[in-house]
Parts: C-alpha cells; structure tokens; sequence
C-alpha cells in the first residue's frame, strides 16, 4: 500500500474521498475494468481511471469475471423458462394426484405385485425354489406403497423385517431413525444395518444430508406371497395360454 501511495500516478486530487479510492483499487484488483468501477461506486471513468491506471488487470481474473458474467446472464434467461416449467410440473403433479384419488384392493395388489417384481427379489434359474420376499428401495414412496400393498394382502406387522443398506462414509444411525420415522417401526426393531465399502475410483452422487441409503423389507414365511404376486405378474403378462387359466 505504501508503494502504491508513494506512485505518482496514484496520488490523490482535490475531491478526493479515501473510502472510494480504497474500494476502487479493490475492484481493479479483483479484475474489474475502468468502467465497471465508475459504475459500481457512481464516479465518472475519468476518476476511476486516476485512481487504478498504476494497477494492470490479471488476464486470468478478467478471464474468471467474464465466464461468471456470462453465467449470470444464461441464469437470468433461463430464470423465468426455468419459473414456468416448475409452475407447469406443480401443476400435472397435483392434477394427477386428485385423479387417482383413492385405489381400490385389487388396483392396489396389482400395482404392489408389479413393483416388487421390478424391486423384489426373484427365484433364478439355479435356485428356482428360492421364494423369500425381499422388496429393496430407496425411494420412501415405493417403499410405503408396498407396506400398503402388505397391509392388503394381510401380512402382520409382527412378520415384516426392516434393515437399512448404506455407503460407510454416511451416518447409518440417522438413517435408521429417518426409516423408522417413514415406516412408523421404532429403530430399536431394525435389523443390524448393511454396509457398504467405500471405493475410491468411484464417484458417488448420492452424499449428503437427503442419502438415507436403502431399505429392505422381508417377509417372514413369505413363500406363499411370493406366488400370488408371481401368478398375478403372470395373469398382468398374459404370459400362459388362456386354456391353461
């Protein structure tokens, strides 16, 4: 600072205000140009110019403004697009949702059986009699809509098995209690939690405050469910021959 007071070409003038000065070498070096100072502290050029012409611009910082600039200018076209959109989607949304109103139990153990079917465990080829229920998701709303579908089938409280699945780098107790919360279970009844081994080559997305990781849901002794939900799949697919119905 005393080398740039001591600069001739810096030196005050009458009028001087030390505060704007200050700023306005502030501005310079952080890479602003002439103008964009004259503007930011309501000055004329002339006097922005007096005070920073002793300061070069860092190409790099002038580079690094400008990109921010041209950001800030997409954001602000892509603002009211982005408004409407938004506005746009609330609206399907919640038009959607009074459409459906309530299911009846048939709607919903069609659509319970499909999920799982999608989400579910299944019997292999190399071990066809393995017909455990084992339903897995991290989406809450898949997860409650198969407890409902649970509920309608008739399966116990006493016979559903909850366990969470998540990365070793997240707080895996949060997680239970953020499950038991949305399922009404106490975390206390969950199983011992499944973790998974961090691997750093691997970048991962789902971090942060909103990963609860997965839930599993089983069902004890649910053999016999598994095939209703694999006869229904199979009456939805229209996969066998209508004289063998």
């Amino acid at each position: 600072m005393v080398a740039e007071e001591s600069n001739p070409r810096s030196r005050p003038y009458r009028g001087w205000k030390p505060e704007l000065h200050a700023q306005a070498l502030a501005l310079r070096r952080a890479g602003c140009p002439v103008g964009e100072i004259a503007r930011a502290l309501d000055v004329s050029k002339s006097t922005a110019y007096l005070w920073t012409r002793h300061l070069p611009l860092d190409p790099e910082l002038v580079r690094r403004r400008r990109r921010i600039a041209q950001r800030a200018r997409a954001d602000a076209q892509w603002s009211a697009h982005r408004a409407a959109r938004d506005a746009a989607r609330a609206e399907v949304v919640a038009a959607s949702a009074e459409w459906v109103r309530q299911i009846d139990r048939r709607e919903l153990m069609l659509i319970g059986a499909a999920i799982y079917w999608c989400e579910g465990g299944k019997a292999k080829p190399w071990r066809p009699n393995d017909c455990r229920i084992k339903f897995v998701n991290s989406d809450p709303l898949l997860v409650m809509l198969f407890l409902r579908f649970l509920d309608v089938v008739e399966v116990p409280a006493e016979d559903r098995r909850f366990r969470v699945s998540i990365h070793e780098t997240a707080d895996d107790a949060a997680a239970v209690r953020w499950w038991a919360a949305r399922v009404g279970v106490p975390a206390e009844s969950f199983q011992p939690t499944t973790i998974r081994r961090h691997r750093p080559l691997t970048t991962r997305k789902n971090r942060g405050v909103d990963y609860h990781g997965c839930l599993t849901v089983q069902v004890v002794g649910g053999v016999r469910l598994y095939w209703r939900i694999e006869g229904i799949m199979k009456g939805m697919s229209d996969e066998d021959p209508p004289r063998d119905r």
